[in-house]
């Protein structure tokens, strides 16, 4: 079993709906999901270029995929995150755009946020102490060669390369992408996502994942809101 804390919006959140059918899954109950018809694309390519982030499910990275440490519970964890949120203040992204990271697209922000970075940062440091070290061969499927100074150290640190400095929000929705398709793929995302791109998201909630054995899908196993959304709820 292996946890992971990510971003995601509630389960019936419209940017949860949109960009669960274009990967093909549910991350919150598992169920397989028709994708939408897009012009130029088959269903065979659309699957394809969607296969990476299916199996993680919508989601922005906050603490990479880990296995407990050693003398941790599931429930400690759980406990632990619902201080966490009890203690931290939802806020916005100013601008989410669709946008190309190297070769796969993802929504990313417009520009720079202070907050979003602080609050990744912080989400790593606080649940350090329930990630078991990497093993050699963890290691060594992040490519260490390929990687810079500081996320060789980070990866070595905090068992993830893109942490801190080098961290970059981003709802992945593709995996690599040829460089003649590139155009054609950002052309179908601007449209099926053009009713979040350019706009503000709300970081409201902290979403627990696990993947049950390697390789298996990652689905939802709790989503915690953050202390305002949560008051909101209940006021």
């Amino acid at each position: 079993m292996r946890y992971a804390l990510y971003f995601t919006p509630p389960a019936s959140d419209p940017l949860t709906l949109s960009a669960q059918r274009w990967l093909g899954r549910n991350a919150f109950t598992g169920a397989a999901l028709e994708q939408p018809a897009v012009g130029g694309f088959d269903a065979a390519t659309l699957s394809g270029l969607t296969a990476d982030p299916r199996r993680y499910g919508f989601h922005a990275t906050m603490k990479a995929p880990f296995a407990l440490a050693e003398g941790r519970s599931e429930a400690e964890l759980v406990a632990e995150i619902g201080r966490f949120v009890s203690e931290t203040e939802p806020f916005d992204i100013p601008e989410l755009v669709v946008g190309r990271l190297g070769s796969f697209f993802a929504l990313v922000p417009g520009d720079q946020c202070d907050e979003l970075q602080s609050f990744a940062g912080e989400v790593v440091r606080r649940f350090e102490r329930f990630r078991a070290p990497l093993t050699s061969a963890d290691i060594s499927r992040r490519k260490p060669d390929e990687l810079t100074a500081a996320e060789r150290q980070n990866l070595v640190q905090w068992g993830y390369p893109y942490v801190f400095d080098e961290f970059r929000f981003h709802m992945t929705l593709t995996g690599r992408v040829p460089a003649e398709r590139r155009d054609a793929v950002e052309g179908v995302l601007l449209d099926q996502f053009a009713d979040f791109h350019g706009r503000p998201l709300t970081i409201a909630g902290l979403a627990l994942f696990r993947e049950p054995s390697r390789g298996a899908d990652f689905t939802v196993h709790s989503l915690f809101p953050l202390a305002a959304a949560a008051n909101r709820k209940t006021a």
